[in-house]
């Protein structure tokens, strides 16, 4: 299936964070935050003004982006989670 985002909206798929710290340890999975980094799979057309007129997007599918903790919506499709959020909500891209 495949998903089309409105005007400023993301589709971002979290990229997992690793298992393990410096020291070796474990960190189990219920103790583990959610990741604040994705890549995006998804993105809409651009920022609809008043007047009518379409801005289009800084970040385009591919990106790797950060974001707020709280931001943006989980979904499932497929079986698969996916998070929907604006793209005032992503905190900055990063570059390679």
């Amino acid at each position: 299936m495949q998903i089309r985002p409105l005007y400023d909206r993301l589709v971002v798929r979290r990229i997992e964070a690793q298992e393990t710290v410096q020291n070796g340890i474990i960190i189990p999975d219920t103790a583990k935050e959610k990741p604040q980094e994705g890549e995006v799979v998804a993105a809409g057309r651009g920022k609809r003004l008043e007047d009518g007129t379409v801005v289009p997007l800084d970040v385009k599918v591919g990106d790797r982006i950060l974001f707020g903790k709280y931001s943006g919506s989980d979904i499932k499709i497929d079986g698969e989670e996916f998070l929907i959020l604006r793209e005032d909500e992503v905190l900055g891209v990063l570059e390679k």
